[in-house]
């Protein structure tokens, strides 16, 4: 069957073309973020028009099966209706207050009671931003400087954190970005992931300059790379025993393996953590909480400054609230990831099967394609730089429906909304493009 298969004529762009030509004159490099302009994969970056479940429309008005649901937030599938209905029924009676408001408590109450390991919390507009805040605080909390995060985790553009960074930056082939100070940098330790030996040494080395480390716990900004649940034990161990605040960083892995994120799935408790993607429900939200004589440090009650005009917005927390409604559901985590094993164990019994050098990794609703051979990783190092087997797959399967993100780097989602004939359509079609690849 396979042998036969012929790639189908590429999509019409001829729309998503004109408007990526206009936006090269608004942009840089025509877009508001980096990975958006496909020079990973190469083409045209598609424009979406629309979305809704787990499908979505570019303004060719060609429908594709969508695996990336907005990098992550749109665990539900786009335009669901409850999360509709309450922005709706919100924004009448207006958008934006730069003052409290009744849905900031909503929000807040809700998952404070669900998480029992934190006590307080602080609503930013950027995961980004709830990094950078979480950061000042553990410096302002413990009084010392330095950082220590990890080869392979991607903790937003921040300036002292864009060191050997994933995502956006490792599909670029760089390390670091321009414009960071060398002294900023200084303050950052990059330590290489799931290596108990070299963790121990260092932050034994400098502990007593050592602020907070910051970890993905379960990386998923370069590839997926699976921890070793002893090395994040091991990891807590050592921060409690020399006084260094351990920080996860659940931008995406909050509300998506479990409720409480990694934290819950792997019964390990950060001292500081931080949220965003779900949190919003599609809308521009981050959040980072922790206990309470912690978060007494941040003001007006301590001497560590963060503010944000749109911080807490009212649209924003009433989306939130109505998917973390959905989420917290009874099996709710448990149908998702079911679907998502529906795919990974057909493919991975396909590659298998015929011998291609290809796993889909997976955790919860979290996929990635590892063209490393049949096997999981857990470090950087340890992925295939070569994204050129990606790149030729990405470029089939768009020609045939399905939408994944533009870099070899990214994960793909699973959300609610895919249907058992979109999960059976797409991995049929991620199998012939495999069939493809390797044999032609």
């Amino acid at each position: 069957m396979y042998k036969e298969m012929k790639i189908t004529s590429p999509i019409k762009r001829t729309e998503s073309a004109r408007l990526f030509e206009a936006s090269k004159t608004f942009f840089p490099g025509g877009v508001n973020s980096p990975v958006r302009a496909f020079k990973s994969v190469g083409g045209t970056p598609l424009f979406i028009k629309k979305g809704n479940g787990a499908l979505i429309w570019d303004e060719d008005d060609n429908e594709f099966i969508d695996f990336c649901c907005s990098w992550g937030p749109l665990i539900l599938g786009h335009n669901h209706p409850q999360v509709f209905s309450s922005i709706v029924s919100t924004l009448e009676n207006g958008s934006s207050f730069g003052a409290p408001t009744r849905k900031e408590n909503d929000l807040a109450q809700f998952i404070l009671e669900r998480i029992p390991f934190i006590d307080k919390m602080r609503f930013t507009s950027s995961g980004t931003e709830a990094v950078m805040s979480a950061i000042r605080l553990a410096r302002g909390y413990t009084g010392k400087t330095k950082i220590v995060k990890f080869d392979g985790c991607y903790h937003g553009h921040v300036d002292a954190l864009l060191v050997n960074a994933g995502s956006g930056l490792a599909t670029f082939g760089t390390s670091s970005s321009a414009g960071v100070p060398e002294v900023f940098a200084n303050e950052t330790l990059v330590l290489p992931l799931n290596d108990i030996e070299t963790l121990r040494t260092c932050l034994t080395e400098y502990a007593d300059d050592i602020a907070c480390v910051i970890i993905e716990p379960i990386p998923a900004n370069n590839g997926l790379l699976l921890q070793d649940k002893q090395f994040l034990l091991v990891l807590r161990e050592i921060c409690t025993e020399l006084g260094i605040l351990l920080i996860f960083d659940e931008v995406i892995s909050g509300f998506r393996v479990a409720f409480g994120g990694a934290a819950e799935l792997y019964a390990i408790t950060p001292d500081i953590v931080t949220y965003g993607k779900i949190l919003g429900g599609g809308l521009p939200v981050g959040a980072y909480a922790a206990k309470k004589h912690i978060m007494a440090f941040v003001s007006p009650d301590g001497p560590v400054y963060q503010a944000g005009t749109l911080s807490g917005n009212p649209v924003a927390m009433a989306a939130g609230l109505a998917q973390l409604k959905e989420c917290a559901k009874n099996n709710f985590y448990h149908e998702l990831e079911e679907k998502a094993l529906y795919i990974v164990n057909q493919v991975n019994a396909f590659t298998e099967e015929n011998n291609y050098p290809l796993k889909l990794v997976s955790l919860g609703s979290i996929f990635w394609f590892s063209f490393n051979g049949r096997k999981s990783i857990s470090a950087a190092k340890e992925i295939n730089p070569d994204m050129t087997n990606f790149n030729r797959l990405h470029a089939f399967l768009l020609d045939e429906g399905i939408y994944f993100g533009p870099s070899g780097y990214e994960v793909g989602f699973i959300s609610q909304a895919h249907t058992q004939a979109q999960l059976e359509k797409a991995s049929k079609k991620i199998q012939e493009g495999l069939a493809f690849i390797f044999k032609s």
